[in-house]
């Protein structure tokens, strides 16, 4: 087996744990801190843990610059967001809408609850390849169309349960359910409209997702600071600092697991490896939150996993 196969499976195990714990950690918060003050520290949290990380890379990007060309002009060196100037007002327009985006995932997961949360954000996909077409004219077939309503069929039948009475319905997850909805399709949007960016070479998914988590961070906690006045003492509380760095770390650690994945393995086999997430965050929501998976829930997992990997194959071809 290739070594950077070998790597990217590795990268992508760990991802898919991160990411399976990511709705864990945020149901488990504390009662003192809500859904604001998580996002703000989450993004803090993941901006440290991701400075030293883009130091890195930079170094190591200017040290291969180097090595190619031993009598390359000392001032022609990789440059940090070379083209922040033209897109600056892109870029805190993502941070904002990043910021916005971590308020409604903790909202959204405490009303869908794990297991639901998860695989509705696995809609990623659907909203990927409908921006790539508007934004970026991407081409889109057939089959990825049929197989996006699938997809979303495989939702509606783990969200209802296979009940699709309207009585039935419970509507506390359903309006949690669009929330995430929302919020996975405001990513998508963010995601998009960041590519040319890296298609410039103007700056790296490391740097870009350092920028916009130090920006959303700034806004979500000055403006908590200002509109909530809360008692600073929940900041440095044990308990609220525990799970502010675990939240942030757990985050950003999956973040780093796609983005090595990607680096090693094709976006259609990486996109493909994590598709099973929603399995770890059942297995972990059912040990560690009570919540049951159940057949409904398996069904809908099977299919949407399935048309994902059709989806993203076809992006390939």
């Amino acid at each position: 087996m290739d070594k950077n196969i070998k790597k990217g499976l590795v990268t992508g195990f760990l991802g898919i744990i991160f990411v399976g714990l990511q709705p864990i950690i945020a149901l488990s918060r504390p009662e003192a801190v809500d859904a604001y003050i998580s996002a703000a520290m989450t993004c803090l949290v993941e901006t440290m843990i991701f400075f030293p990380i883009m130091v890195i890379e930079f170094k190591f990007m200017n040290s291969n610059l180097q090595n190619r060309n031993k009598h390359v002009d000392k001032n022609n060196t990789v440059h940090f967001l070379r083209g922040w100037k033209k897109n600056i007002w892109l870029l805190i327009g993502i941070g904002l809408l990043f910021a916005l985006n971590q308020i409604l995932f903790f909202v959204g997961y405490d009303m869908a609850g794990a297991i639901n949360g998860s695989l509705t954000q696995k809609t990623t996909v659907f909203f990927g390849i409908i921006f790539g077409y508007l934004i970026l004219k991407e081409r889109v077939t057939k089959l990825q169309i049929l197989f996006s309503l699938i997809l979303f069929l495989g939702l509606v039948i783990a969200i209802t349960q296979f009940s699709f009475s309207f009585a039935n319905l419970n509507f506390e997850i359903i309006l949690g359910v669009l929330i995430l909805l929302l919020i996975t399709c405001l990513w998508m949007v963010g995601h998009t409209l960041t590519k040319p960016i890296f298609s410039k070479h103007e700056a790296t998914p490391i740097q870009m997702v350092f920028i916009r988590n130090f920006i959303s961070g700034i806004v979500l906690l000055s403006t908590y600071l200002i509109i909530f006045t809360p008692d600073l003492r929940i900041f440095i509380d044990p308990v609220n600092m525990q799970f502010f760095i675990v939240m942030g770390t757990v985050y950003g650690a999956g973040l780093i697991c796609w983005y090595k994945t990607l680096s090693y393995l094709e976006v259609s086999k990486a996109t493909t490896l994590f598709a099973p997430t929603p399995i770890t965050a059942a297995i972990f929501a059912t040990l560690f939150l009570g919540e049951n998976f159940t057949f409904a829930h398996l069904v809908g997992t099977i299919i949407i996993i399935i048309s994902i990997v059709v989806i993203v194959n076809q992006k390939k071809e």
